[in-house]
């Protein structure tokens, strides 16, 4: 795949993060957690792209998180992102699958972890750039 599609994932994971401030705003937690976790599974393909021309095509989310810390075996920042993206995607099953609802607290949480992804993976997708 085209390293230079990296920054096509990253806008997608921009879009999703937006939704999720917006979704927390609007105190609909369930959206705002969904938002983020797939905010943050672009953000990590933006920069698996933008890294090795890669990303993960898996229906395991859990496989995206897989190829960054594959990509990034000696980076402590990228070890640091992959526990950010499995602490969301670790929520997916909970908000999508079951009956009980997403609290503020957790929405809040989540959002600010995509915040983080994004903006981690912005700077890596502009640095990695030709």
């Amino acid at each position: 795949m085209p390293r230079s599609q990296a920054s096509l994932y990253l806008a997608k994971a921009k879009q999703l993060v937006e939704e999720a401030q917006l979704a927390l705003g609007g105190s609909r937690y369930d959206a705002a957690i969904l938002n983020s976790i797939h905010a943050g599974i672009s953000a990590a393909d933006g920069v698996t792209v933008a890294l090795a021309g890669r990303r993960s095509t898996d229906p395991d989310h859990q496989r995206a998180a897989d190829l960054l810390e594959e990509v990034g075996r000696s980076s402590e920042s990228i070890s640091d992102r992959v526990k950010q993206l499995r602490g969301l995607l670790a929520k997916k099953n909970q908000v999508a699958y079951e009956s009980r609802r997403t609290t503020a607290k957790e929405a809040a949480d989540a959002v600010s972890r995509a915040e983080r992804m994004v903006q981690w993976a912005e700077e890596i997708v502009q640095r990695a750039r030709l």
